[in-house]
């Protein structure tokens, strides 16, 4: 009787050895084809480029990116060249200068749907060299500045570490050149730093030179 119990307890323990290899085996294979897919790689960053101001077209000296998607041929990047045009590969040399980021890539999906269907072209701007305005005359670092954003005279005073000593603070004057004509438009540093007259504070465009005696 003793034996028959042990054969059959020996069998069950076999029986479980089994199963739990068995199991074990698929637990395994199920572990194997939930790992086997690969997720796909991400998508490569865009490159940077620098926020543009109201108004703003491209110019001479700035540096641009030109993406065409899925084609590395065409993309590059370039600078504006004094003559307002830029290189392209295939494309060879397209106007640039006077256009918007929106105009050129226009101008480049045209040029390039002679050589694929369908082109999508993106335009960024990495820097804007094109935009400057001059201060020179009393103040500490005189010399020209990139007009990158909305700059008043009184901040491009300030990038220029300031008046200096013997500065006429009251007669600084901004020169213009609008519709082919110049115009000067005063500045008194002294009220604008009280406040007062803050009108005269103006925005500064590209080419303006503020002249401090």
């Amino acid at each position: 009787m003793v034996l028959g119990i042990t054969a059959a307890a020996e069998r069950l323990a076999v029986a479980g050895a089994i199963a739990f290899l068995l199991a074990f085996a698929a637990a395994g294979d199920a572990q194997t084809s939930f790992a086997s897919p690969q997720v796909a790689a991400p998508n490569a960053p865009a490159p940077a480029g620098v926020t543009v101001p109201a108004g703003y077209l491209i110019g001479p000296e700035d540096v641009l990116t030109i993406v065409v998607w899925r084609e590395k041929d065409m993309s590059t990047d370039a600078v504006v060249r004094p003559d307002g045009r830029i290189s392209i590969p295939l494309l060879n040399d397209l106007q640039a200068a006077g256009l918007t980021p929106d105009q050129l890539k226009e101008a480049i999906e045209k040029a390039a749907a002679k050589y694929v269907s369908e082109p999508n072209a993106t335009v960024i701007v990495k820097a804007i060299n094109s935009r400057k305005v001059h201060i020179i005359g009393n103040v500490i670092k005189a010399g020209t500045y990139p007009l990158a954003g909305d700059t008043t005279v009184l901040q491009l005073i300030a990038q220029a570490g300031g008046l200096q000593e013997w500065a006429d603070s009251k007669h600084i004057s901004v020169m213009r050149k609008e519709d082919g004509k110049d115009t000067a438009l005063k500045f008194n540093y002294k009220d604008v730093v009280k406040q007062k007259n803050l009108q005269q504070n103006v925005l500064l465009k590209p080419g303006d030179t503020v002249i401090v005696p």
